[in-house]
């Protein structure tokens, strides 16, 4: 009687109902042969028979594993199978009623409720006749095979209703298990993209402006001469760039803090990247900053770093402007920064689109680093008019 656990069925207690049919079964067959003993020898030898047959019917249903089979078109004609040699042997013996026990369950577990009950009901009042003619009509001969269909009927109804409740819990259970399968397949998915956009900002604002400004001082080298004072100043600067983001690109790599914030604050890290933006571009960059901007988390400075440096690289590749302004200011429980230009300017209403026709990815980039810490960016622009770009964090007072 055991079942497949995976698919909402009982399996333990399957087990435990088969082997205690077995036993009754095995106990039924001994007391029906030891009584035989006390009539012919004919009459023994035939109850015997019909027992081995039927006993070895019984075994040949169980095998391989013992359990009983699935309900069938095998179960059906092993339990009339049984039923058949029963009643050879109720016939023969008396002592063959009790058997009728073992057969109430079998009806229940493979013939389905109602036909299981019809069954059950049947047998019961053939082995009341039976034993009637064997030994006469008394009240014991009718209230014991009517009581024991009536436990096995209870019985083997409460089996099939715990067996559906369990089969409805493992449905759910299963369903669960896929749920949650889907949702972590979901959550890998949403981290992945979440990586990848963290890289591709973190590349757009170090790595591709320190390869812009290498390939603008290698070409004033190549217009100053190699060999030129002011050839191998700008081959130097070359060098010192690509050092840096070389830095650079190894610190985001570990998700840390970018050098120029390792031992300085947001200040000093926007006064030196003016000074390099100076040296590198020829744009007049003019930083100001407070003495004390208080402490800042440093997720809020590296994004403040970030989004000066994208901006930056957007006045210097985009704006065609010569003058840009970085300021920064501390209030109480906020710190702003001012990116303002003087350059061609743009629609807002196409943001990622500027004055020359070319996408920008460093203003959505921009958007998605102030929104990701609960910081704001506003950009305001006209075409002719120049850019502001306002970075705001909410820090603690």
């Amino acid at each position: 009687m055991k079942r497949d656990e995976s698919s909402g069925r009982i399996g333990p207690i399957s087990t435990w109902l088969s082997m205690s049919l077995h036993a009754l079964v095995v106990a039924l067959i001994a007391i029906l042969v030891l009584n035989s003993t006390d009539g012919t020898l004919a009459h023994g030898v035939a109850v015997l028979s019909l027992s081995t047959l039927f006993a070895a019917t019984y075994v040949l249903g169980v095998l391989p594993d013992g359990a009983l089979p699935e309900p069938g078109r095998r179960g059906t004609w092993w339990i009339g199978a049984l039923t058949l040699e029963w009643l050879a042997l109720l016939w023969l013996s008396v002592e063959a009623t009790y058997l009728v026990f073992a057969l109430f369950f079998l009806y229940l577990r493979l013939l389905g409720t109602v036909r299981g009950i019809v069954a059950v009901i049947g047998t019961t009042l053939v082995a009341i006749c039976a034993f009637g003619l064997h030994r006469g009509f008394d009240v014991a001969g009718i209230v014991g095979p009517v009581l024991g269909a009536g436990v096995a009927i209870v019985i083997g109804l409460g089996y099939e209703a715990l067996n559906r409740e369990v089969a409805r819990r493992q449905r759910l259970i299963e369903e669960l298990t896929r749920t949650r399968d889907q949702l972590a397949v979901a959550e890998h998915a949403a981290g992945v993209v979440a990586e990848r956009e963290r890289l591709a900002r973190e590349i757009h604002d170090t790595v591709s402006q320190s390869l812009s400004s290498v390939i603008m001082l290698l070409h004033a080298a190549q217009r100053s001469g190699p060999g030129t004072e002011k050839g191998g100043e700008r081959l130097e600067q070359a060098r010192q760039a690509a050092t840096e983001a070389l830095a650079e690109t190894r610190e985001f790599i570990h998700a840390l803090a970018p050098p120029a914030l390792r031992n300085a604050g947001i200040g000093d890290a926007l006064v030196r990247l003016g000074a390099r933006t100076r040296d590198t571009t020829g744009l007049q960059v003019e930083v100001a900053v407070p003495e004390d901007t208080g402490i800042v988390p440093t997720p809020v400075e590296t994004a403040l770093l970030r989004i000066a440096q994208g901006a930056i690289a957007n006045v210097i590749q985009h704006a065609h402007a010569t003058r840009v302004d970085l300021t920064l200011t501390r209030l109480d429980d906020e710190i702003i920064l001012d990116i303002v230009d003087a350059g061609v300017g743009f629609d807002p209403a196409h943001l990622g689109t500027l004055g020359d026709g070319s996408t920008s990815f460093g203003l959505a980039a921009m958007q998605e680093r102030a929104t990701s810490l609960g910081g704001r960016l506003v950009v305001e622009s006209r075409p002719g008019h120049g850019t502001s770009v306002v970075a705001s964090f909410a820090v603690a007072p």
